[in-house]
């Protein structure tokens, strides 16, 4: 899952960037508004975290600007602004939840995560195929009732074909949800994460999930 951090808090945005990136989300951060609208035009994010009193443009102009553009983009403020009509204001403005700092780490966790199963149309923490199951929450992968050992990048691939069941998705689409702007690495990674994550999901018994379309890309039928 693709996610921007919109924070002129350079110290607050290094550790919430590592802390997400840890739980295996690819994340940008954008220090002010313009910024960030030069990050939403250039990427598709599935989620953005958004300050409101921000250098250059203004939170609430950011969010105004996403919304005109018909994103599906979710947005959770998060500031200091504590005030009711501020809430009132950013949530008539097409935000999707409100956070006031300062915050515990816990629960912005558990609202963005709240927000990525609203934003792909899920009740509940759990997508399943078979005997595979994922916990979005805890983010793991459970195959007949044994937690499967997977790298951050690797369960983030399997959500994200899970999550688009059906749709054949191209090596430069998958880089792009799991890999942040300023990576180095190429999207040939790719090829690499999808050979050891199907090593895993064989030596769980599980042989035939993720299919490979020559020239199209891979996904899970």
């Amino acid at each position: 899952m693709k996610l921007l951090l919109v924070e002129d808090s350079h110290r607050l945005a290094a550790a919430l960037t590592s802390s997400f990136r840890g739980d295996g989300l690819a994340v940008d951060h954008a220090a002010d508004g313009r910024e960030a609208l030069r990050q939403l035009e250039a990427y598709d994010y599935d989620l953005m975290i958004l300050d409101l009193m921000l250098p250059e443009v203004s939170g609430l102009a950011v969010l105004r600007s996403l919304r005109s553009s018909q994103a599906l983009t979710r947005v959770l403020v998060l500031s200091a602004r504590d005030q009711i009509e501020d809430r009132v204001t950013a949530l008539n403005l097409g935000a999707d939840d409100y956070l006031v700092k300062p915050f515990e780490l816990a629960e912005l966790k558990a609202r963005v995560l709240a927000l990525l199963r609203r934003r792909y149309g899920e009740t509940s923490g759990v997508l399943a195929h078979g005997e595979l199951t994922l916990d979005t929450n805890a983010r793991l992968a459970v195959v007949r009732g044994c937690a499967l050992p997977l790298t951050p990048k690797e369960y983030a691939l399997l959500e994200t074909l899970l999550r688009h069941r059906g749709k054949c998705l191209t090596r430069a689409a998958l880089f792009e949800r799991l890999y942040d702007g300023l990576s180095e690495a190429s999207d040939r990674v790719i090829e690499v994460i999808v050979s050891t994550l199907r090593n895993k999901l064989v030596s769980a018994g599980i042989k035939t999930l993720i299919e490979t379309r020559r020239g199209f890309g891979y996904r899970v039928p």
